[in-house]
């Protein structure tokens, strides 16, 4: 009997990161990518599978994954996807914030902005007003260990990882403002 092929997104979830070295990972994402014909679409993965798979990959896995700029994209775009089911506006001390993302280097950004409020986080992708609370630019690697734990934003600061303009101590304690899925 033959055996029906396996789904790229359904082998992700299965996959812990810490098994499999950083080409393997890379393969796989790619395959899932191309088994999609329209990029990566890691929407059917739970929180907590998504959060496992980024978590607990290492850096290398990290920066090989993401200097793909088609899976970088995608996972940046699931990872601002989900942050309106992850926002926590009973942890704001403002009413009203709009934090303006830049993801990537010089030429090569992906622009993002969260308008943060008590009824909710509200994300568009693209172009971006200047008014915003803060403007915060890092890379791709930075903003995926940020925004999975694996690092804070205290130490990218430190680190002069992340460029601020705004309210910088809103930006800091802007981490707290989300409950970051466990894996």
């Amino acid at each position: 009997m033959p055996q029906s092929p396996i789904d790229p997104i359904s082998a992700l979830a299965e996959v812990d990161p810490r098994q499999i070295d950083k080409a393997e990972l890379v393969e796989m994402l790619h395959a899932a990518s191309h088994a999609a014909n329209e990029g990566l679409d890691l929407s059917s993965l739970s929180a907590e599978r998504f959060a496992q798979l980024i978590s607990r990959a290492s850096t290398e896995q990290l920066k090989a994954v993401l200097s793909r700029p088609e899976l970088s994209e995608s996972i940046v775009d699931e990872i601002f996807r989900r942050m309106s089911r992850h926002y926590q506006p009973e942890n704001a001390k403002r009413s009203h914030a709009v934090v303006n993302w830049r993801i990537g280097k010089d030429d090569d950004l992906l622009h993002y902005e969260c308008e943060l409020d008590q009824r909710g986080c509200q994300v568009t992708k693209g172009s971006q007003s200047d008014a915003g609370t803060v403007t915060i630019t890092m890379t791709p690697l930075d903003f995926v260990q940020l925004t999975s734990g694996n690092t804070t934003a205290p130490k990218l600061v430190m680190a002069r990882r992340v460029r601020l303009a705004g309210d910088i101590g809103f930006a800091v304690n802007l981490p707290k403002l989300f409950q970051i899925p466990k894996a």
